[in-house]
């Protein structure tokens, strides 16, 4: 394809270079994302930000990482891969420097928005190193395994968090990114990736188009980042949604009528495709389960970073071994089987941790929580191939619109589940509030001699009777809330293993239907490619 590097036989040294090149690359991407994610709370904390603040700096990553993937597919089909790859990888170092020294919110924002940039532009040049290292039947895997390393890099990020915050230091994480993107820099100058074919691609409404569709999906994602934390009531969410179905809409219409298009509609609003972003976003909608609920459930209970270090080391480990046997067991004549499987480790996962207390810890969840790690790749490797060859199989034109519909199903379904999830658990969370409160009777004598015991605490410090049961009812309270977060909590995992066993019913009907008709729905496709395949040679 023009924009990708050339694919020559490598020596058996040249190929480990690839390889261990590519991995630190796309580790690198996901630690952009995975760094900010796991010290979102010590960054608020150290620039003193708001959580609407915080909030946006989340969703600027997210705007400007599904923005401009699809979009570079093109600018290294216009201008080569080596330009492309030399001005990311000097803005990375540049921009990690400038962070060194000016700490500040906004230097923050802009810096969060750049990360988004060039991690769009890392990833596929992670998995394109990785695929030099990668014999030719096996290219594909070189893919998925390059994702997949961004995926490892997100639960090793909170691994490594709290060694580098013993000292408290936050520049700290400023300087492990600024090392990281000068060790990629020497690495690239060092082995470079064969080149690549140029060929002119960019049309002038490629642009316009652009111009639309990147406010529209900045919008959304601001919606929903930003619902839950300022209320879905509020009027400028409102606004922005009708300005992002606008403006999206307006972008899709342009595309629709143009002989050429960058995102080709028609092809993006077919069944196949639908289905497959419609997968691809229930997943991520499914794996918030770990993302959102057992780190909420944890971080209620009292759990800090330092507690979770070997929590996260489990689920790390969990995510590799799924991105082994994933890439292992893949079989493009039966992908659904790992997507099926996946969706029924999360359903049972989520099902399992509906009983927590106040007395779970890290290690009450080890297995469950591996179970959703394993899942959150294992499907990533079928779901990518069926979304690829389905592409290739029109043209490599198409590859810019499933970039745009991946990246986009991806983005939309992670910030989507954890906006439903957060909303859902804030809602249970005031009724169980209101049910437990509605039995606390201050007459009783159990109440009673909570609060007497909750003050006696306080007992070698205040004298007054008065001010004790204060204190002890403000514990209480505490308390209270406490209980009524982890019953809310309780009730994400089932609604969880609602929507998983749903989805489990769906896919699991298709996929026993295709095996008792022994037909492959991708067959198709395969043909069509052997076929283009056959002609080039």
């Amino acid at each position: 394809m023009p924009g990708s590097p050339a694919t020559p036989e490598h020596p058996g040294a040249r190929r480990i270079g690839y390889a261990v090149i590519g991995a630190l690359i796309a580790l690198t991407s996901g630690f952009a994302n995975g760094l900010l994610i796991a010290n979102l709370p010590q960054i608020q904390g150290s620039l003193g930000l708001t959580p609407v603040e915080a909030g946006w700096l989340t969703g600027v990553y997210s705007m400007t990482n599904v923005c401009t993937s699809f979009v570079l597919i093109k600018f290294r089909q216009q201008f080569g891969l080596q330009r492309i790859t030399r001005i990311f990888l000097i803005g990375f170092v540049t921009m990690n420097f400038v962070q060194l020294f000016i700490q500040s919110y906004e230097m923050e924002l802009v810096g969060r928005a750049a990360s988004g940039i060039l991690a769009s532009g890392f990833m596929p040049l992670g998995f394109f190193y990785i695929m030099q290292a990668m014999p030719a039947k096996a290219r594909m895997a070189g893919m998925i395994i390059g994702i997949g390393l961004t995926q490892v890099a997100l639960p090793l990020s909170r691994v490594i968090s709290p060694i580098l915050l013993a000292s408290g230091e936050i520049w700290n994480l400023y300087l492990f990114e600024f090392g990281l993107s000068l060790v990629c820099l020497g690495c690239v100058a060092l082995l470079r990736l064969p080149p690549s074919e140029r060929t002119p691609v960019f049309e002038k409404l490629d642009a316009l188009t652009f111009l639309l569709f990147a406010p529209g999906v900045m919008l959304l994602v601001a919606v929903l980042v930003q619902g839950r934390i300022v209320w879905w009531s509020t009027p400028w969410l409102g606004y922005a949604t009708a300005g992002a179905i606008a403006l999206i809409g307006t972008a899709m219409l342009i595309e629709h009528n143009r002989a050429n298009p960058m995102l080709n509609t028609r092809w993006i609003a077919s069944r196949d495709v639908l289905r497959f972003a419609a997968i691809a976003a229930s997943m991520r909608v499914l794996l918030g389960e770990q993302n959102y609920g057992s780190i909420g459930l944890l971080t209620a209970v009292g759990m800090g970073p330092d507690q979770l270090v070997g929590f996260f080391g489990v689920v790390t480990v969990a995510t590799i071994t799924g991105l082994v046997l994933g890439v292992a067991t893949l079989n493009p004549q039966d992908l659904l089987r790992q997507i099926v499987i996946s969706v029924a480790l999360i359903g049972l996962a989520a099902w399992l941790d509906a009983d927590a207390s106040n007395l779970t810890r890290p290690a009450n969840l080890y297995v469950t929580q591996a179970m959703i790690a394993f899942a959150a790749i294992f499907f990533l490797g079928p779901t990518m191939m069926g979304g690829v060859l389905r592409a290739l199989a029109r043209g490599p034109s198409h590859m810019v619109s499933y970039s745009a519909v991946f990246s986009l199903a991806q983005t939309v379904g992670g910030l989507g589940g954890t906006a439903l999830l957060g909303t859902f658990q804030i809602v249970r969370e005031k009724y169980h509030s209101h049910e437990l409160v509605q039995s606390i009777v201050m007459t009783d004598p159990q109440v009673a001699a909570r609060l007497q015991q909750l003050g006696g605490a306080y007992g070698r410090v205040i004298g007054d009777p008065s001010l004790r049961q204060a204190q002890g009812a403000n514990l209480l309270a505490q308390q209270v809330t406490r209980e009524a977060n982890i019953l809310a909590f309780n009730d994400v995992f089932l609604l969880i293993a609602m929507l998983a066993g749903l989805t489990f019913l769906w896919l699991g009907g298709r996929w026993l239907v295709f095996k008792l008709r022994g037909v492959n729905p991708l067959g198709a496709e395969l043909a069509a490619l052997q076929k283009m395949l056959a002609s080039r040679q």
